[in-house]
């Protein structure tokens, strides 16, 4: 048995909408009961170890579409805790709508030229995808987290992602 703690917001939709709380049960392939502040999760080891995954993606913002892809052994994840590395709320705030872009521009290009999904939820941005895709998204959400223009924060992205493909294309790999 495994205890997972989330967000009381990503929590209570659990608790308000049955009908996903049902597909996350079987998307993990464990029973799993809310407690007060916490999920339990019940299956077995590997069972319990993907549970464990997709409900704490989930619970970083991501959509359960999102979250399952971590059932795939060709996918990660990753979190940067923007608190942590920038300390101040008002940087936080500021960096935040930054990745966001205006009406979500600057998260989707981040999403359609790495692949990567991407989550920013309180004071993290997290990342589900493969290794690549993560890096190349991270690439450019480190650069915006640094200070770097969008600009600059897409031509580091594109280059990763050109040396990524060239790197798969290329013999012997």
């Amino acid at each position: 048995m495994e205890d997972i703690y989330i967000p009381r917001e990503r929590l209570d939709i659990l608790k308000s909408d049955k009908r996903l709380f049902r597909q996350m049960e079987s998307i993990c392939d464990c029973k799993i009961e809310i407690e007060s502040d916490r999920l339990c999760l019940t299956g077995n080891a590997y069972s319990e170890f993907l549970a464990k995954n997709i409900v704490f993606a989930f619970g970083r913002g991501f959509d359960l579409n999102a979250a399952r892809l971590l059932s795939d052994e060709d996918y990660y994840f990753s979190s940067i805790d923007l608190k942590h590395v920038l300390g101040s709320e008002k940087r936080v705030k500021q960096i935040k709508a930054r990745i966001i872009g205006q009406s979500g521009r600057t998260k989707g290009y981040i999403e359609n030229v790495s692949s990567a999904k991407i989550s920013v939820y309180g004071d993290t941005v997290s990342f589900i995808g493969s290794v690549e895709e993560i890096n190349e998204a991270e690439t450019a959400v480190n650069t915006l987290i640094d200070g770097g223009t969008h600009k600059l924060a897409y031509l580091r992205m594109e280059a990763a992602h050109r040396k990524n493909k060239e790197r798969a294309h290329s013999p012997g790999f």
